[in-house]
């Protein structure tokens, strides 16, 4: 692991103190799982802004309604 040194703010630090203290974890830990957390966020959103791009206009020329009420009205 590499050290890191931050600025925090006194407030922050004495959440991550009682948030470390409550889960009996060092700060380091609750510092390293909010990373984690933020990039499997960001991942899922990423993942999920790509998919939205990949399948924009696949339809194009045909209202949606329109389209699932001939589809539907062909079973």
């Amino acid at each position: 692991m590499v050290r890191t040194v931050i600025a925090l703010a006194a407030e922050d630090k004495r959440w991550i103190d009682r948030k470390a203290a409550a889960e009996g974890v060092s700060m380091s830990e609750v510092v390293r799982r909010a990373v984690r957390r933020m990039r499997a966020e960001e991942s899922r959103r990423t993942s999920y802004a790509r998919l939205i791009e990949s399948t924009a206009g696949i339809r194009s020329g045909e209202d949606g309604l329109t389209a699932q009420q001939r589809l539907r009205g062909e079973w």
